[in-house]
């Protein structure tokens, strides 16, 4: 992908099996339960970590969204030229064939996405925040710092889990990085 255009979505449907596994467990609402989405996720980054780290491609995120037939998986992935559709392609072809063959994800199909991040990209790990420094962000605290839960400002930097955040010229503020429950780049246009 080319700074400064919009990013792209490479789709590719996956069936599987309509049967659920003997492992795979349905709540009351028919959705998967919280503890094992998070291990399909984690499974899934895993993979996608190994198979991107080969071509010099970043796992930025990846979300699963939906139940049942509507389930989709959604990987984003960045690299410092930028993410080109031959990139989404190869991860997903790489990617959905190594979780189709260990069969990570149970139930009766999914859609897998790949696309890059953004123009304004999420940021959740302390390399994000060390990465962007010098780039203004949009910040959503889970409790306030001065009276004020969200911040646009440039990123100032991170140290032992401190963000810095530059909202006014010569003003920094510091919060935890765990205190973030949202974050992303403000692109301004």
């Amino acid at each position: 992908m080319i700074a400064g255009s919009f990013p792209f979505v490479y789709n590719r449907v996956i069936g599987l099996e309509e049967w659920a596994k003997a492992h795979f467990f349905i709540g009351p609402s028919g959705l998967l339960m919280v503890a094992e989405r998070e291990e399909i996720i984690a499974k899934v980054s895993q993979i996608a970590e190994r198979v991107g780290s080969s071509e010099g491609i970043e796992i930025v995120d990846v979300e699963l969204l939906g139940a049942g037939r509507g389930r989709v998986l959604r990987l984003y992935i960045d690299r410092p030229q930028g993410v080109t559709h031959a990139d989404c392609e190869f991860i997903s072809q790489q990617v959905g064939t190594i979780l189709d063959v260990e069969d990570v994800i149970p139930g009766a199909g999914y859609t897998l996405e790949v696309s890059s991040p953004g123009l304004e990209r999420k940021l959740s790990k302390a390399r994000d925040f060390e990465k962007f420094v010098g780039q203004k962000a949009r910040i959503e605290l889970r409790e306030p710092v001065e009276n004020q839960r969200r911040w646009e400002g440039k990123l100032a930097g991170i140290s032992e889990g401190i963000v810095a955040l530059e909202p006014s010229q010569g003003r920094i503020i510091h919060f935890p990085l765990e205190q973030v429950k949202k974050a992303n780049l403000k692109f301004e246009w």
